[in-house]
């Protein structure tokens, strides 16, 4: 797997792989949340890519110069268990480091146990806080 910043026209494969990988909810538009990324450090943007140049894995990480965060980590579910999604992590957590950043969050939902056992086992620990969270901007309707 190759790794690379994304390029604006890698937007429609990227988000078809977060569907693959369900990471996309009805409440986050997608498209939205790569545009606000690319506002804001878009070279924390990472995509990897097989030998034929097709999109394969995700992550988008971000420093505010006290965290940094690391959100949309994702591999194809038919390139899974082959190291990619440890292999985009040691990237972005080398550009977080390269950048100062003494510690990176995450946030990983309270049901997939299986992504929490991958961090854990990469030397993520649970941390002891509530996460809270209020939403700025309706991207979709909320959700009934």
């Amino acid at each position: 797997m190759t790794i690379r910043p994304f390029r604006i026209e890698d937007e429609a494969a990227v988000i078809e792989l977060w569907t693959k990988c369900e990471l996309t909810r009805p409440w986050n538009d997608p498209s939205k949340d790569i545009q606000r990324k690319l506002q804001v450090q878009p070279e924390l943007f990472l995509v990897g890519e097989d030998e034929h140049g097709i999109i394969i894995a995700s992550v988008m990480a971000g420093y505010e110069g006290h965290r940094g965060w690391l959100n949309y980590l994702a591999v194809h579910p038919a390139h899974q268990r082959r190291g990619h999604a440890r292999t985009l992590l040691a990237e972005a957590e080398r550009l977080l480091l390269e950048r100062g950043c003494p510690k990176i969050n995450l946030q990983v939902r309270s049901t997939n146990a299986a992504a929490a056992a991958f961090y854990h086992a990469l030397g993520y620990d649970l941390d002891e806080v509530l996460s809270m969270g209020k939403r700025l901007v309706q991207d979709a309707p909320p959700v009934s």
